[in-house]
Formats: C-alpha cells, sequence, structure tokens
C-alpha cells in the first residue's frame, strides 16, 4: 500500500519536502530551544502573513514576499532589542500584531478570493511544488554551512551568550545571522504545517530529545530524526484519513512527546528502585 504512493509525483515531492524540513527546523529548532527565544518563531511566523497579503496584492510569489517581510521583521526584532532598549518580548509583540494587521488588510484589498490562503495558515504539504524544494534546499545548505564552520560559536551564544562576548566571539554577526535563518526556515516550512503550527515543528522535537539528554549536538541530530519520523507519520495520515496535513503531523508530534515523558517516567522510576534495592 505504501509502495504505490510513490507512483504519484506529489507525493514524492511532499515526502522530499518533509525531509528538507526535518533538516532545517531540527538546526534551527535547537538554536531557538537551547538560545529559549521559542516566542521569535511565534513572532515571525505570524509576522510573516504581513508578506502573504503584500505578495496576494501585488500578485507575487507569496513565499518570496513573506520571507522579505520576516527576514526585514528579524532583524527589526534584533535591532530593537539591542539598541533601542526595548524588551525583545515586547518587539516581537509589535511586529506580531502589526505583520497579521498588514496581511489582512491586504488580503482584504485583494479583488477576488485568494484560494490558497488556507494552505499558508494550516499548511499544504502534498501540493509543494518543484520551486518550494528548491528553495527549502537552499535554506538547508546554507544552514548546513554556517552552523558547521560556526559550531562552537553558536553553542556558546546559544548558552550564554555574556560569556561568549568575553570570549570575543562575533556574537552580533552570529545574531543577526541566526535570526535571519530563523525567517526564512519558518517562511519557508510554512506549506509544510502552516503559519499557525510551524512554532510546534520547530518546538517540540528539541522538547523531546532535550528530555533525555543536554547536548547540542545530540539535541540537533535527535530533533531531525524526531521532525522526520512525525512529519513521514503526519503525512501518511493525512493521506488516508483525509485530514489537514500540518495538524496531523502536529498530533503525531505532540502524541511522541507524550510517550516520551511516559518513557521518562518508566526510567526513573527503575533508576529509583535500582538504588532503592
Amino acid at each position: 500500500m505504501i509502495l504505490e504512493l510513490f507512483q504519484y509525483d506529489f507525493f514524492i515531492r511532499a515526502l522530499i519536502a518533509a525531509i528538507l524540513a526535518s533538516v532545517s527546523c531540527g538546526i534551527v529548532g535547537t538554536y531557538i530551544v537551547s538560545k529559549r527565544i521559542v516566542f521569535i518563531s511565534g513572532g515571525l511566523s505570524h509576522a510573516s502573513f504581513g508578506g502573504i497579503g503584500i505578495g496576494y496584492f501585488l500578485g507575487l510569489n507569496p513565499i518570496i514576499t513573506a520571507s522579505i517581510f520576516a527576514v526585514l521583521s528579524a532583524l527589526g526584532i534584533e535591532y530593537m532589542s539591542k539598541k533601542i532598549s526595548i524588551r525583545e518580548d515586547s518587539a516581537i509583540a509589535i511586529l506580531w500584531a502589526f505583520g497579521m494587521a498588514i496581511g489582512i488588510i491586504f488580503i482584504y484589498l485583494t479583488p477576488g478570493y485568494a484560494p490558497n490562503l488556507m494552505s499558508y495558515l494550516f499548511g499544504s504539504i502534498l501540493t509543494v511544488s518543484m520551486i518550494d524544494l528548491y528553495m527549502m534546499l537552499s535554506l538547508v545548505v546554507i544552514l548546513v554551512i554556517f552552523v558547521s564552520l560556526l559550531f562552537n560559536p553558536i553553542i556558546y551564544i546559544a548558552f550564554d551568550e555574556e560569556f561568549a562576548k568575553t570570549r570575543k566571539l562575533p556574537v552580533s554577526f552570529v545574531n543577526y545571522t541566526m535570526m535571519v535563518l530563523i525567517a526564512l526556515t519558518i517562511v519557508f516550512n510554512i506549506r509544510v504545517v502552516g503559519i499557525i503550527l510551524v512554532i510546534s515543528l520547530l518546538t517540540i522535537p528539541q522538547t523531546i530529545v532535550n528530555m533525555f539528554t543536554n547536548r547540542f549536538l545530540y539535541i540537533l541530530i535527535g530533533s531531525i530524526v524526531i521532525s522526520l519520523a512525525g512529519v513521514c507519520c503526519g503525512l501518511m495520515a493525512s493521506y488516508w484519513l483525509n485530514i489537514p496535513t500540518g495538524a496531523g503531523i502536529i498530533f503525531i508530534l505532540v502524541v511522541m512527546f507524550f510517550v516520551a515523558r511516559v518513557i521518562l517516567i518508566i526510567i526513573g522510576r527503575e533508576v529509583e528502585r535500582g538504588k532503592a534495592e
């Protein structure tokens, strides 16, 4: 039954998208969770809606305009929080609200009906195009190269930015670059799980792995594996049960989270029992 699905081009594209999404979200999500800036992923995902609205209004590819809008929002958040003495969560909330407002206004002003709007809100991995795949692949290549070249500085900055500054590491460069990469990761994966659910793909797999280890590299690799398993299972479930793909993926990941919690509790009890004996 599963092998029959590979005769469909849309399923092959969806499977490739699942792999690329797992790698990009695994890398970026590990940095987000380690640095405890999960709120940023939610803010940028919703702010990018402004770019989607502008894209529809101008007749351009919404992903392109959303990428530009999200990158500018990410740089704005970093600049305001570091240079204008505005709290980071306040800057995120301002741009979050601004992006959503801009998106709604421009979509309302766009003549006719925006037929693919729901796919951007809730995801539609079964409709990804080759252009989407090329963009996701380019992002993965950039992420792998950047993280490989600056792996140790990224770890220092993620866990203790002040210590990284004392070591004369390129803190500002890494912060601004990672913000841009976070924004692009969110936008390029919108077609997989949607604006509303993309934050889950960036946090749930990493949280699952983090319950068992605190090592940055292990969390990165483990979250990629868990993301891939969750996305593939959600993809199968959406195809067989005819349910929204994004919601199916997140449901599977949440189930995996609770299973991991149960396993952790059982392991903890076994360890306590062994100590008692």
